[in-house]
């Protein structure tokens, strides 16, 4: 079993929706005791440019029950033009979990192996796949860092980066910190790996750089699962402290470590420093409540450059 977070437009219905793997939701779970369960029936996928050779299992859930939002359609033949975006970016496509091929019914798991923070790093720094400690898990999760992605936001165009506690601050009741504890008392008592994965940018930040292979993020979610990461070498990042896998199944080796794909490496290092200071900025606002061991697993600005 794994759990995803991540906010909107970090691929969370994509990478779910996984013909080897039995599906039982894209969002709204609930981690119990005794395992974990979906609470929605149903998914709600970006439709986007959305086709069969991309995103199979998500198109074919497209069928009579399906409710699709702001897409553009011919009246006609009643045939459906995902690239057309001139209602808006933000088009969805909404169908019970039975519409998938491949699910859980009824939608119910255990605990979970993997536990995994989607994030769509804009400025291309952040690696594709990294692994966290329990400590580092509790940082990254009261952060929820990732950007304002076009066709998710109103009014953005261009991806700009954001904060949001808990990968959903607007719905929490408590302090962060406390969702924290629990997520990481759970990691703890289940033995869960907790990983970081970057469906974000490469080779550059947002206008420079392209966006992550999805062919290439899938691979990396697979070696999660199949445990290839497990006798693989790893590096430590400097700034962050996570452990970056040096070589992945399916993946050349360069994408896995962000400055080799930059051609400018100054501006790598630039642009890394940036980011380190938006992660702290953000993160006073926790700092008096939160646990010493979690604030010291923050990123560590480079001073040299």
């Amino acid at each position: 079993v794994t759990i995803l977070f991540g906010l909107s437009g970090t691929g969370k219905t994509t990478l779910s929706a996984d013909p080897k793997r039995k599906l039982i939701g894209d969002d709204e779970h609930c981690w119990t005791d005794d395992g974990t369960f979906n609470i929605e029936g149903g998914c709600y996928a970006k439709a986007i440019n959305l086709s069969e050779e991309k995103e199979p299992d998500i198109f074919r859930a497209i069928k009579f029950g399906t409710v699709l939002e702001n897409v553009v359609y011919d009246k006609f033949t009643r045939e459906v033009d995902y690239t057309d975006t001139s209602i808006t970016q933000n088009t969805r496509a909404s169908y019970p979990i039975q519409y998938i091929d491949n699910v859980q019914m009824p939608c119910i798991a255990g605990h979970p192996e993997n536990i995994i923070f989607l994030t769509c790093d804009a400025f291309g720094v952040l690696p594709p796949v990294s692994k966290l400690t329990p400590e580092q898990a509790s940082y990254h999760f009261i952060s929820g860092y990732t950007a304002k992605v076009a066709g998710t936001e109103m009014g953005v165009t261009e991806p700009q980066a954001t904060f949001s506690a808990c990968f959903g601050a607007a719905f929490m009741m408590w302090h962060p910190n406390k969702y924290a504890e629990l997520l990481a008392e759970k990691i703890k008592k289940h033995k869960a790996k907790a990983w970081l994965v970057n469906t974000g940018w490469t080779g550059g930040a947002h206008g420079v750089g392209s966006r992550m292979s999805l062919k290439h993020t899938r691979a990396m979610i697979d070696a999660i699962h199949h445990h290839e990461f497990d006798n693989v070498e790893f590096v430590t990042d400097e700034e962050f402290g996570f452990q970056i896998p040096t070589s992945c199944p399916g993946v050349p080796s360069e994408v896995l470590i962000p400055k080799n794909t930059w051609e400018d490496k100054g501006k790598y290092d630039q642009t890394k420093q940036k980011l380190v200071k938006l992660f702290n900025d953000n993160f006073k606002q926790f700092e008096e409540n939160v646990n010493e061991d979690i604030v010291k697993a923050g990123p560590k600005a480079n001073i040299s450059v």
